[in-house]
């Protein structure tokens, strides 16, 4: 769990947990997200090496302006899931299977469009087919280690 920051708009302690995806700026709440919107004017950043050179697919950005390099900072690197496994996703059967639920599907767009997305996910938390989505998410990014197993 990453350490709480001050806010760089309003300055309260502790409270930042938003960063600008072009600045890389913390916010505590929306109004002043939109108060650091008007006047983030970010820093040209070099661009970094990857590793997997100039035709990697971690450099493909779905249209933004931004990637996950951009936003992510060494204290949230612990949290990041590969490459590799995300693509594992795409290949679930059992993933595909649940997205063609239009219930959920309209779920995820609903969760996706929202501005205070923490209390949305807190609520549909609640939903058994979002639950059901969330455990096969996890189960195929972060498998259960096997426990009481004996090496053979």
């Amino acid at each position: 769990m990453r350490a709480p920051r001050p806010c760089g708009v309003c300055g309260a302690a502790g409270a930042a947990q938003y960063r600008c995806p072009r600045c890389a700026a913390a916010y505590c709440s929306v109004p002043c997200c939109r108060t650091h919107k008007e006047r983030c004017a970010p820093e040209p950043r070099p661009e970094p090496e990857r590793a997997g050179g100039p035709g990697c697919p971690v450099e493909q950005r779905a249209g933004g302006p931004w990637s996950v390099e951009d936003i992510l900072t060494d204290e949230d690197e612990q949290d990041r899931v590969p490459l590799h496994r995300l693509r594992l996703l795409g290949e679930s059967e059992e993933l595909r299977a649940l997205l063609l639920n239009p219930h959920l599907r309209q779920l995820l767009q609903t969760l996706d469009q929202a501005e205070d997305k923490s209390s949305l996910m807190k609520k549909y938390m609640q939903e058994p087919l979002f639950v059901e989505f969330a455990d096969c998410c996890l189960g195929i990014v972060e498998p259960p280690e096997k426990e009481n197993v004996l090496p053979e």
